[in-house]
């Protein structure tokens, strides 16, 4: 066992040993770390393919384990892909600010024009994401609402906010026809936009969103300059799990870590939203195509064989919202997924002969296809391999555990730790297969219809916002992964318990190991699919700070324990009754609020409900940092709040 375990504590102590010495941002750290795990994989899967298959022949191991191998074999080029591209990373933040300090005193600045694009959202999530675009700090620019759902009231909301708003008589093409159709209009107007900028309805933008952006777009040969996603509130995997102090959104990894690794590689891609992208360089590709449900990467291809660059500014310059049920996040990563099969079917595929793409940018492109295609499909693999063995001795894999702790061990613990490092923990191999696995049934039939039927299908909206005030289960996930937790208890009591053989003691303690780890996982994803009620409309954050209210015009302070933009918790000894009307300093302005409720330790407060205050609150709010963003992730943390989550 020792003798087993010992090259994985040799690894686990090196990296130790080694990763205080290195700094993140260097290529040539980031490629040693990358450079050794690429190097125990090789050596893990030589002897994995010399010393585990199965003998050939028409045997029922040979029909398993093959395919099997092959599924592994992708799903490690997959990885190997991913190595190469983390082993650089780049940060434009220096070189943004740089450029505001030399450009303070220029005029005049380039008109732009801001799309909002909408379809069935409510007013609520419209409202603050036109209210933060209408006080953007840029000296020339329009607020567009895109409406794709023809809605009178909101176009009496534009006109009550000041901003333009714009429509059409039908719904072809989806988002993308939506923007065109913009495009088409904003060209035929006496004064044309330089760039334009595409927010999604729940995405508002901060105070210097334009300001900083465009500073990249002074080098004529950038097209596109993409911002990162940040949400306001948590997503599913960390409401259900009660773990969203100490777990970021799924999305972290991609918008912070592989991003500015794409574009250090000169493969960054748009992402729709918190973008802007030169008009002129847009108008020469016909606009957003259309033969794509991603239409927002393919115009960065589109732009690539034209000559025009993809940027990215890693700095947290738009709050959105996350997905906030699991419905709705199994639905956008089914349509990233379906929308990207239809990329790799298209012209500007990674093998298209049409297409004037790069090598490292079709190399992105496989990168990207082997991501969804390979990993997904290994993870089924990953589940129904030692099922076969446990219930009817078909040996996949011809090791016993020792044999691939071994192997397998050095790179595992090596890959995990140098991922950890170059993420600030926002990779860990639990919480990565936990969101593969929920992803995974929507991902798979994603990637099988894109391939074979690549066209006819419809654009599929994220849902936003509505009624999240009752638990709700997920049945076709829970069913889906409650039977496969149930067959692999079974297979695990069938194997060691009602039918134990010496074959089972001699080799099943791979699949044993094996077979008990899936069992955690899939219990987490079944405790997932039980969606947790949330009962606020807007996120609430807390704080301990000092505010001065006026109560009946007489000041003093009390200390705010937690805040949203629609009202505030106070600590105080001696509250105020219910319906009092306060006049508080917060977001550093003075806002009208009226007293709802009594707590045990002070008051709550709603602030008053006039289109004036909305606005300055919104404006406040999203200016400052009352969203906090994650510095980095410790494992700790996250395993006490899923075994607190399991077990309460």
């Amino acid at each position: 066992m020792i003798a087993a375990l010992a090259p994985g504590l040799i690894a686990f102590g090196s990296c130790l040993v080694i990763l205080p010495l290195l700094q993140r941002s260097s290529t040539m750290a980031r490629s040693l770390m990358v450079g050794i795990s690429f190097v125990l994989l090789v050596r893990y899967f030589v002897w994995r393919v010399t010393q585990t298959l199965p003998p050939p022949g028409f045997t029922a191991d040979c029909l398993v384990g093959y395919p099997f191998a092959l599924a592994e074999a992708a799903s490690l080029v997959a990885v190997c892909l991913s190595l190469v591209f983390l082993s650089r990373t780049i940060d434009r933040s220096a070189d943004v600010t740089a450029g505001i300090r030399r450009g303070a005193d220029a005029t005049p600045v380039p008109l732009i024009d801001v799309f909002i694009c909408t379809y069935n959202e409510e007013k609520a999530i419209l409202e603050r994401t036109i209210i933060g675009a209408t006080g953007l700090e840029y000296g020339n620019y329009r607020v567009w609402i895109l409406d794709d759902g023809r809605r009178l009231w909101l176009k009496r909301l534009t006109e009550d906010l000041g901003c333009r708003y714009l429509t059409r008589p039908d719904n072809r093409n989806a988002k993308a026809g939506n923007i065109n159709h913009a495009l088409r209009h904003v060209a035929g107007l006496r004064e044309g936009p330089e760039f334009v900028s595409i927010l999604d309805a729940d995405f508002v933008p901060m105070p210097d969103f334009l300001t900083r952006t465009t500073i990249l777009l002074e080098d004529k040969t950038v097209g596109v300059v993409q911002t990162p996603q940040h949400f306001i509130n948590p997503d599913p995997i960390q409401s259900n799990l009660a773990a969203a102090e100490v777990w970021p959104d799924e999305q972290r990894f991609f918008f912070d870590i592989l991003m500015p690794a794409k574009d250090a590689w000169g493969v960054a891609f748009c992402c729709g939203t918190s973008s802007v992208i030169r008009f002129s360089s847009l108008m020469k590709i016909g606009g957003f195509p259309t033969d794509s449900v991603t239409e927002d990467y393919l115009v960065t291809l589109r732009l690539k064989e034209l000559g025009f660059r993809t940027v990215y500014l890693n700095e947290r310059l738009t709050l959105g919202l996350a997905p906030e049920g699991l419905k709705e996040y199994i639905t956008q990563r089914g349509r990233w997924c379906l929308g990207f099969m239809q990329i790799v079917r298209g012209r500007s595929g990674p093998l298209s002969l049409h297409s004037k793409l790069s090598f490292i940018d079709r190399l992105s492109l496989v990168d990207a296809f082997m991501s969804w295609a390979a990993v997904y499909g290994a993870k089924v693999f990953g589940l129904v391999v030692p099922w076969l063995y446990l219930l009817f001795g078909i040996k996949a894999v011809h090791a016993d555990l020792f044999e691939l702790l071994k192997y397998f061990l050095p790179f595992y613990v090596w890959h995990a730790v140098t991922m950890a490092w170059i993420s600030r923990g926002r990779s860990l191999a639990i919480m990565t297969d936990l969101s593969q696995y929920i992803a995974a049934p929507a991902v798979l039939k994603a990637v099988i219809t894109g391939l074979i039927r690549p066209q006819s299908h419809k654009f599929k909206v994220t849902a936003k916002g509505g009624d999240r005030s009752q638990r709700f289960v997920e049945w076709p996930l829970l069913r889906i992964y409650g039977s496969a937790l149930l067959i692999t208890l079974l297979a695990i009591a069938y194997a060691f318990i009602l039918n134990l053989q010496g074959e089972k003691i001699a080799y099943g303690g791979l699949a044993l190991a094996w077979s008990l780890y899936n069992a955690v996982i899939l219990a987490i994803v079944c405790f997932i699919c039980i969606e947790q009620p949330r009962r606020r409309k807007a996120e609430r954050f807390q704080r301990d700070e000092p505010v001065l209210i006026h109560e009946g015009g007489v000041p003093r302070l009390v200390r705010m324990a937690d805040i949203s933009i629609t009202g505030a918790r106070f600590v105080d000894h001696a509250p105020p009754p219910v319906q009092t009307i306060l006049n508080c300093k917060v977001y550093g302005q003075s806002v009208s609020a009226i007293v709802v409720r009594l707590t045990d330790d002070g008051f709550g407060v709603r602030f008053e409900e006039t289109v004036e205050t909305r606005v300055r609150v919104v404006r406040a709010f999203y200016a400052g940092e009352y969203a906090r963003a994650f510095r980095s992730v410790r494992a700790a943390p996250v395993g006490k709040a899923i075994l607190l989550r399991l077990f309460n």
